[in-house]
């Protein structure tokens, strides 16, 4: 994408960084938008330290467990799917307010279920929080952020997810230390991995009240035709410059959008928006790479080199800490050097240290259990490779996907279009999930499946993703609308 967006008459009615009165306002905001995604990051991992439990407590199979550890991605995709349309509906706040209610639910209902199937009900709905989150949080945040710090804005998502991953390891090793194991007791006859789940609801409970904090989307407003409402919103984020212009240039880009509908995101002339397909295929190459089974059973790897189930959970542990602090480097750089870049350079990355993980594995030696053998250098080689693919996709796919998304649609299909993309990103996820435990005793293929995925993602980037560093949303939106409305024939 030029960095230009369509002709305007006035030369004053472009909005810049200047005209925002404070940006701190915007990061506190943008920064309570964001602790769903900390509620996402919790909620994906904590069930990773209550997976040995839950198989012993209600004595099931492995097709059984492997069913409620992907249940969370079913509701994920469920949640994703509707939040767009709702939050069109009923506004982004209460949206938000939505999902800290279900993760409160899940973390009472999976803490104190007494058998598999409801801990697979409350897991489904904690997972439509999750995928409401996914979906609401990088929208907001798009749409009452200044174009100078959208992009680190945006990312706040990510670093939220990881640090809720992060958090989500640390505590499942406390109340796991405390009680002396996870399906030992440890407060009032619960069992350590209860408490894993019943954790949840603190900052749950947090996320629900810190939402009654923050102004509605200014665009949700003028959309609603809640115009002084608007106005009231964009005096915080603008100060007195330009309001009135800014109500105007987004009344005219809603105006010349459909309806929010899923049937919108078709064109007038037929078929669906191409940035529709270039949300979904962002989605989908982000977890074709393979990144969550790093963190879904990264035990395996670790293994694999010799360490002891407790150190595992230790690396396991710092391999969370090295995908917050790469998050921080793409929040440093992602408005610097802009989106595109850091998609291509992560994407190189990716490639050479999965092919590499894969040329390991395929070589290695396998044990009577099926479990892979890596002695020697090429264990210590696995491990690196590891960990420079987190290293990565941290600063890089991770968090620059979720600011695309929230950035890259046009207003009126800003939540229907990040809806599907998000359902798109945990059917992937899913799909990923649960396909591997079959292909551990085959990781040489499993990687170099990944691998060949983190090649086909820089080509697409490449090829289809445009740059939207600085650009204001309108701008932007301006611009993507007239490319999809010329005509394919000559004038």
């Amino acid at each position: 994408m030029a960095g230009q967006g369509p002709p305007v008459d006035d030369s004053n009615s472009v909005i810049t960084d200047d005209d925002f009165s404070s940006g701190g306002t915007a990061i506190r905001i943008a920064s309570v938008a964001a602790l769903g995604g900390l509620l996402f990051g919790y909620d994906s991992a904590v069930i990773n330290g209550a997976v040995d439990s839950i198989q012993e407590d209600f004595g099931i199979g492995n097709a059984e467990l492997g069913f409620a550890v992907a249940s969370a991605l079913i509701g994920a995709a469920a949640g994703a799917m509707t939040a767009g349309t709702i939050a069109d509906k009923i506004g982004r706040i209460s949206v938000m307010k939505i999902a800290a209610v279900l993760f409160f639910i899940s973390a009472l209902g999976t803490g104190f279920a007494h058998e598999v199937w409801t801990v697979v009900l409350f897991r489904i709905v904690g997972g439509i929080g999750v995928g409401v989150a996914s979906v609401i949080a990088p929208a907001y945040i798009a749409e009452t952020s200044p174009p100078r710090i959208r992009g680190r804005l945006g990312s706040l998502q990510q670093l939220a997810i990881v640090s809720g991953i992060f958090l989500s390891f640390a505590v499942n090793y406390l109340l796991q230390w405390l009680a002396g194991g996870p399906n030992e007791p440890l407060w009032f006859g619960l069992d350590a991995w209860r408490w894993m789940f019943l954790a949840m609801a603190l900052p749950a409970i947090l996320y629900g009240l810190l939402a009654f904090t923050i102004p509605e989307s200014p665009r949700y407003l003028v959309a609603s035709h809640k115009i002084p409402e608007a106005r009231r919103v964009l005096n915080m984020l603008l100060g007195e410059k330009n309001l009135e212009i800014t109500i105007d240039r987004i009344k005219e880009s809603l105006e010349r959008e459909d309806k929010p509908s899923l049937r919108d995101l078709k064109k007038p002339t037929g078929g669906i928006y191409g940035i529709v397909w270039v949300g979904l295929g962002l989605s989908i190459f982000q977890q074709f790479v393979g990144i969550n089974v790093i963190f879904y059973y990264s035990n395996v790897l670790w293994q694999a080199v010799g360490f002891s189930a407790d150190e595992s959970a230790i690396y396991t542990v710092i391999t969370s800490v090295i995908n917050v602090l790469t998050t921080l480097i793409a929040i440093a750089l992602i408005d610097k050097i802009g989106r595109k870049p850091l998609l291509l350079i992560g994407s190189s990355g990716m490639a050479v240290t999965l092919i590499t993980m894969s040329v390991i594995f395929a070589n290695a030696t396998v044990n009577p259990d099926g479990t892979p053998s890596l002695p020697g250098a090429s264990g210590v080689i696995a491990l690196v490779a590891a960990n420079l693919f987190v290293v990565s996709f941290g600063m890089s796919w991770g968090p620059v996907v979720w600011v695309l998304l929230g950035e890259m649609f046009p207003n009126r299909i800003r939540a229907a279009a990040l809806g599907l993309a998000a359902a798109g990103q945990w059917a992937a996820n899913w799909l990923i999930t649960v396909t591997f435990p079959g292909l551990r005793e085959h990781l040489g293929i499993a990687y170099g499946f990944y691998g060949l995925c983190a090649v086909l993602s820089g080509l697409f980037v490449w090829r289809w993703v445009m740059e939207t560093k600085g650009v204001s949303l309108e701008d932007m939106h301006g611009e993507i609308l007239h490319h999809e409305k010329k005509p394919t024939t000559k004038a």
